[in-house]
């Protein structure tokens, strides 16, 4: 019988740091090319639809990435994954320096989006690992927090580099960033071997056992957590490729500034996903159930955030289009912090990683026709007043209600876990 390990929290919290350092630079390599959208699109003379091509390429390969990655970390220690992931898309930027065609910078694109796509599913199983059932929200959403950090950096660093030494100089500055993590991460990084056996005793009892594949997934709690995935990464792509350009083309803002108002946005978005995930957490321990504390709680934050995003074609002024955005936006990142949990109660560890991989799947396909359907209404409406953006932003909204109703309908882990083999 295995013996199971004492909970460290500092030695956890400290490597959930680390990992969410990464998911900085990871949404740091994202978010550059909305920032950089307006002077690479003038210089490349790039129609929307071209730039959007560019946008969505990123997930062309995403989703097979992610769910190799992910049936990867259940036999490879999740350290070594991390660390070549950071080596492969911190070279991939480097090439983007130089290039005059647009195929080049999509083929880049495309390799960034094979090391990236296992970077989320990677991380939450390598946090898991440190932490019991019940302590996990919090941490998820510390490193979901580092994406927004990334995001946060981008708004401030990229649009410096930018009108100091052009745009292409931010892909050299991100290639040297992501060398110096994996660096760090070589040196200071550990696999976690808290027992799963613990959380199997706290939680489904089904841990240290394996579930057919199409089981698991055709339960409508799991495709019910797809979905909201789904939902939340449609604007959260529409704003890494889009939103720079709205603020400069849409509602006027000039480009210094339109760069420290992306940062304001982050600033407002980032406390309403730790507020979240702290209040499902609180519920958890206070014997809420899941289905009311996780399920229920995801489903209500996307209709609220998708009844924001409908208000946005309205005749409304620009700062209070840009608060309903960034609430919008806040509001979906629920599903990042307690839909990996929800997964993470229901499925045994030795699959924990590919049923998180798969979640990868449906955010993809989403960031890959979002930045696609986003051009088309531009070059259909125009950019210039920022009625196809907003027209962008309404079909973002409808999309996320939508899904919140299925998902605060399907989402039920107790149920679930009655329904898996024993």
């Amino acid at each position: 019988m295995n013996e199971t390990p004492t909970f460290q929290p500092r030695r956890a919290w400290s490597i959930t740091a680390l990992i969410a350092i990464l998911m900085v630079i990871n949404f740091l390599d994202k978010v550059v090319l909305g920032l950089v959208s307006v002077p690479m699109m003038d210089e490349l003379q790039l129609t929307p639809v071209q730039f959007g091509l560019i946008g969505g390429s990123l997930h062309w390969f995403y989703a097979v990435a992610a769910v190799a990655g992910g049936f990867l970390a259940n036999r490879v220690a999740a350290r070594w994954i991390l660390f070549g992931m950071a080596l492969l898309w911190s070279a991939v930027q480097l090439p983007i320096f130089a290039a005059q065609s647009i195929w080049v910078i999509i083929a880049c694109r495309v390799l960034l989006g094979i090391g990236e796509g296992p970077a989320t599913p990677v991380a939450t199983h390598a946090v898991y690992k440190w932490f019991p059932d019940k302590k996990r929200s919090l941490p998820v959403a510390l490193v979901h927090q580092g994406s927004a950090l990334g995001l946060l950096a981008g708004g401030l660093l990229i649009p410096f580099v930018t009108s100091h030494w052009g745009w292409r100089a931010n892909f050299v500055v991100l290639a040297v960033i992501g060398f110096i993590w994996a660096g760090l991460w070589l040196l200071f990084g550990a696999e976690g071997n808290y027992d799963e056996h613990a959380s199997a005793n706290e939680s489904t009892g089904t841990q240290d056992k394996t579930i057919p594949y199409r089981r698991l997934f055709t339960d409508p709690t799991v495709i019910g957590n797809y979905l909201s995935h789904f939902g939340a990464y449609w604007i959260l792509a529409v704003i890494l490729t889009w939103l720079p350009a709205y603020l400069q083309k849409g509602l006027g803002y000039p480009p210094s500034d339109a760069g420290k108002l992306f940062a304001l946005f982050i600033l407002i978005t980032m406390p309403i996903g730790l507020l979240l995930a702290w209040a499902s957490q609180r519920l958890l321990t206070k014997g809420v159930s899941s289905r009311l504390a996780r399920g229920a709680f995801i489903g209500i934050s996307l209709i609220a955030a998708g009844a924001l995003l409908t208000l946005l074609p309205l005749s409304l002024p620009g700062p209070l289009k840009f608060l309903l955005l960034a609430l919008g936006a806040g509001l979906t990142s629920v599903v990042y912090s307690i839909g990996p949990a929800v997964l993470g109660e229901i499925a045994p560890v030795r699959q924990r990683g590919a049923v998180l991989a798969v979640a990868v799947v449906f955010t993809s396909i989403s960031g890959f026709l979002s930045p696609l359907a986003t051009g088309a209404l531009l070059q259909r409406y125009g950019t210039t007043g920022g009625l196809g953006y907003e027209y962008a932003f309404l079909l973002a909204g409808t999309i996320t209600l939508v899904f919140g109703v299925i998902v605060a309908l399907t989402v039920n882990p107790e149920r679930t876990r009655l329904r898996l083999p024993r």
